[in-house]
């Protein structure tokens, strides 16, 4: 992880790296989480963002039940159960992970021991049992028996649940291999997961399996689906509109593009680096474009 200083602070480094499911489930329980606050969005009536430490949290509430698409970290448990209260009086009935990521699967396992049902792509259920598929390629971290999913799918699932259709697709090495879109149609309303951070350069792991041609489908995914009134919930950052994530996608496809240049001029990886590909764009999206472009380089180079 080369854009991580070896004067980064401790406690921050943790969080970065959970953040990137880089450290396992023990030690991202280890940090202090006794300062976050669960902020409530509505949507609407009946279907919230929560806004905690880790990826944002989509939460469906009425009669069946309440339904929520990830979890961030297992310390936040019983504040996110506190802000699912304030909702609703129904206990959490099911959990979609967007992926295998700790900042979006940590309360599995207190979730799961509660009773609640969870759910993922089959890829996710395999990088989080790596003890039952030890030839998986990359990364995976074993979790606890209650983390792990017990229904999985392969391309798309359809939930009808407190009087919504809830559909889940899953889009093809993007930000990992597991990732899943959910969509609300009634709502117009897209949760995209990490396949999503809005405002700043993405994460794309593709040490699990991501590609940065994925992201670019999923994001095109999501705008050939939308209108001016959709709302879009990222993995990360404040909620969006089309257009947030219309130029997100072109910024992805612009870095793409030269990126690939230097790789069909026979650039390596740190030669690409060092000729900041991104430089005109750094101000506007951030932080890590050299973890950024190294992922490019290397969704590029191994096609």
């Amino acid at each position: 992880m080369n854009d991580i200083s070896s004067a980064t602070p401790v406690p921050a480094l943790l969080i970065v790296l959970a953040a990137m499911g880089a450290i396992p489930a023990q030690a991202q329980a280890q940090q202090d989480m006794s300062e976050v606050v669960i902020e409530t969005i509505e949507l609407e009536e009946d279907l919230f963002v929560l806004v905690g430490r880790g990826g944002n949290i989509g939460l469906s509430v009425g009669e069946d039940g309440a339904f929520l698409i990830d979890d961030q970290y297992a310390p936040l448990t019983e504040k996110i159960l506190a802000a699912v209260a304030a909702a609703t009086d129904e206990p959490v009935r099911w959990v979609l992970n967007t992926h295998w990521h700790g900042d979006h699967t940590g309360g599995n396992e207190n979730l799961g021991k509660a009773g609640a049902m969870i759910v993922a792509h089959e890829n996710v259920y395999r990088r989080m049992n790596p003890a039952e598929f030890g030839e998986l390629a990359g990364r995976s971290s074993q979790a606890p028996p209650a983390a792990l999913p017990v229904v999985s799918f392969d391309h798309s699932i359809r939930f009808h649940w407190n009087g919504r259709h809830i559909e889940v697709a899953h889009i093809p090495a993007a930000h990992t291999d597991g990732d899943a879109i959910v969509h609300f149609p009634r709502a117009n309303v897209f949760h995209m997961g990490d396949t999503f951070f809005n405002g700043r350069y993405p994460f794309v792991d593709v040490d699990s399996g991501g590609d940065i041609d994925g992201v670019i489908a999923a994001a095109n995914f999501v705008l050939e689906r939308a209108d001016a009134d959709t709302r879009i919930i990222p993995g990360h950052g404040p909620m969006a509109s089309p257009e947030d994530l219309r130029a997100y996608r072109d910024m992805l496809e612009t870095v793409r593009l030269r990126v690939a240049r230097l790789v069909a001029a026979g650039q390596t990886e740190d030669e690409a680096v060092a000729a900041r590909p991104t430089e005109d764009l750094d101000a506007t999206w951030g932080a890590n474009p050299e973890r950024f472009v190294r992922a490019v380089h290397r969704s590029v180079t191994r096609r």
